[in-house]
């Protein structure tokens, strides 16, 4: 797999260590498997950036808001964006008549597949995987993969929007708004400018640049970005507020108001009504 790919497994070996704490937040039977050895590696290297509470909060709140979005709003297209190693098609308890889209990187599929091959797919739902790089056009073999744009979709953008620059990040979220039917709901995160130059970070930083991974974009106001993607914001969480703490969040969480300081963001958005856009 290419070198950006790898971040998944670290992400996946967090995961499995939150499994096999008797407190955890959720479950995941297959992370040990996908982040295999060199996930606990990188995890090991990177562990100084205080990760591994975001982590678990960050699966967690999504989590929550993929089961309680497809269960209350009926969507059966879910779409995710740089899946990685995600194994929520296996774990989550799906409605009937949901797909699950996989959307990737070929070599990280391929190598993910390997790895569950010998996992039974639980009945009631289908996993799609497409094979895409998400710089370039995606929305046609998606399409091609039986996703219909004219359909409610809940698109998760996890772990991804730091890796690109803003340009990207840009068109990345405004054509998810584009491809929206009414109905449809965005989820995921991104972190503030602030954390990308943070003193206590650097040695988390300049490990994910030496790994070819490097951290590029942040922002200080995630509901204007959003909002100027197309998006209506339903809420921006920092991990540690309510409804993104799960008495697992171990840091004092500042104001937005005091500036000039590292944040991460959750975020929940919808597709805006036209009363909604006509008074942007």
């Amino acid at each position: 797999m290419e070198a950006v790919s790898r971040t998944a497994q670290w992400t996946a070996a967090a995961r499995a260590l939150e499994t096999e704490r008797e407190d955890r937040l959720f479950a995941d039977p297959y992370a040990r498997t996908v982040a295999d050895q060199i996930g606990f590696d990188l995890l090991e290297r990177y562990a100084g950036g205080g990760t591994v509470p975001f982590l678990a909060i960050r699966t967690t709140y999504l989590d929550r808001a993929i089961v309680k979005t497809v269960q209350e709003r009926g969507i059966r297209q879910v779409v995710f964006l740089a899946a990685g190693m995600d194994t929520r098609f296996f774990r989550l308890p799906w409605p009937d008549g949901v797909t699950v889209y996989e959307l990737d990187r070929p070599a990280l599929l391929a190598a993910k597949a390997d790895m569950l091959k010998d996992e039974p797919q639980p009945a009631g739902r289908t996993r799609v995987t497409v094979p895409v790089d998400l710089t370039q056009d995606w929305t046609g073999p998606l399409k091609e993969a039986g996703w219909k744009s004219d359909e409610p979709v809940l698109w998760v953008v996890e772990g991804l929007l730091f890796f690109l620059p803003e340009q990207a990040v840009r068109t990345l979220i405004s054509t998810l708004s584009a491809h929206a039917a009414p109905g449809s709901v965005l989820l995921g995160d991104v972190i503030s400018k602030a954390a990308l130059s943070n003193p206590l970070a650097r040695s988390f930083m300049k490990a994910l640049e030496e790994d070819g991974n490097p951290w590029l974009f942040g922002t200080e106001e995630p509901e204007e970005l959003l909002a100027d993607c197309g998006w209506a914001v339903r809420e921006v969480k920092q991990p540690g507020e309510d409804g993104a703490h799960f008495d697992r969040w171990p840091y004092p969480v500042p104001a937005r108001s005091v500036p000039r300081l590292p944040r991460s963001f959750l975020f929940t958005c919808d597709v805006p009504t036209y009363e909604e856009g006509s008074a942007a």
